[in-house]
């Protein structure tokens, strides 16, 4: 008695039939599953105008800003000041730095003028007593020269020297005095849009010497392209707008 299939009397499972030798079996074709194999899921396709994945969005420079056109460059945003805002600059450095050394000056000018005044008094010499009145005379010269007004020379002067000190270092390290920084302009290098430094504002200011000469030099920005004077293009410095 036999029992399952009568084609295969011995029990034997049914195998698959063998590919000649040397030949391997056939494999599903490439880029997509063959019949019967599971059916991979596929990412969404992203809607258009979307960004596509595996792209990388423009990297923006070191630090995160964007960068923008320095100072004297083309398209500089602040643009130049104007003369009119230099000369108010100016003076308003002046009446806050100048102001009181011009007033102590004025004051030793006036106690040197009222002692000049003093007669010498020759009414005790004997006449024909010349080394009497030479020392009345002599006495007379000591007296218009009083020390106070020596003294207030030399306030003057030491007022003035550590003002300008100070107007050299702030306009140096920022660019701005504090007339400048009222009307809202700034001195800085042409080549990187940076304040100066202490040295180069001092050097600038010598350089305003040539600017004196019948006041050409001062006069120069309001025709100049960069609204330069004869120092700012020696120093290679331009002043702009801070606002």
């Amino acid at each position: 008695m036999s029992f399952g299939d009568p084609n295969n009397p011995y029990g034997q499972q049914p195998q698959a039939p063998q590919a000649p030798y040397g030949q391997q079996p056939p494999v599903p074709p490439q880029g997509g599953p063959g019949y019967g194999y599971p059916q991979q899921p596929q990412a969404p396709q992203q809607p258009y105008g979307y960004p596509q994945q595996g792209q990388v969005p423009p990297q923006q420079p070191y630090g995160g800003y964007p960068q923008q056109a320095g100072y004297g460059m083309p398209g500089m945003p602040q643009g130049y000041a104007s003369w009119g805002a230099r000369v108010g600059a100016y003076l308003i450095d002046y009446l806050i730095v100048g102001l009181l050394p011009t007033i102590l000056y004025f004051v030793a000018l006036a106690m040197s003028a009222s002692a000049a005044t003093v007669t010498p008094d020759t009414s005790s010499c004997p006449p024909g007593d010349i080394q009497c009145i030479s020392d009345a005379y002599n006495k007379a010269a000591d007296t218009a020269t009083p020390v106070g007004s020596f003294v207030l020379i030399a306030i003057a002067g030491l007022i003035g020297l550590a003002a300008g000190l100070f107007v050299l270092a702030k306009e140096g390290s920022t660019g701005q005095t504090p007339g400048k920084k009222a009307l809202g302009i700034r001195l800085v290098k042409e080549a990187t849009g940076q304040p100066i430094g202490f040295g180069m504002a001092f050097v600038r200011k010598l350089c305003h010497i040539l600017d004196g000469f019948c006041c050409l030099g001062y006069l120069w920005p309001l025709w100049d392209e960069k609204s330069q004077t004869f120092a700012d293009k020696i120093a290679g410095t331009v002043v702009v707008k801070s606002q």
